[in-house]
């Protein structure tokens, strides 16, 4: 295993993911933010902030899968909300999870997220980047 998740003692802890990803290889994969976009480019769940967290899980798991990686080579997220508050972070959550059951994997690495005025089309409430590392 590449990337050990790790709740540090010390730290307050959270159940939404893990504080430290502790990372043991040598090849790293950054991913561009992803959107909640089809393949044909078509916004998935407008207005709904947990269909668009759905999609934008799915298309990281789609696009780590290209260069042979998966979830659980996922070191980082950074997450964007348009608006966030607490309503919408436990929005995103559950769109999280769903992703999460559908691909049968854990989405629990370190993350940041951050509260945003707008993405880059309209309609979008939610993009996720990611990095991850493989051996």
């Amino acid at each position: 295993m590449t990337v050990e998740l790790v709740h540090p003692e010390g730290v307050h802890r959270v159940d939404v993911h893990h504080q430290v990803a502790d990372t043991r290889g040598s090849r790293t994969v950054y991913l561009a933010g992803q959107v909640s976009w089809d393949i044909e480019g078509n916004l998935v769940g407008r207005g709904d902030v947990a269909a668009q967290a759905e999609q934008c899980y799915l298309n990281i798991a789609a696009a780590l899968d290209a260069v042979g990686a998966s979830a659980a080579d996922l070191a980082k997220v950074t997450v964007y909300v348009v608006d966030l508050d607490e309503a919408k972070a436990g929005q995103f959550v559950v769109g999280r999870e769903r992703a999460a059951a559908t691909l049968g994997v854990a989405f629990q690495q370190p993350s940041t997220w951050i509260g945003v005025t707008a993405l880059a089309a309209p309609g979008y409430l939610v993009e996720v980047d990611a990095l991850a590392v493989l051996p």
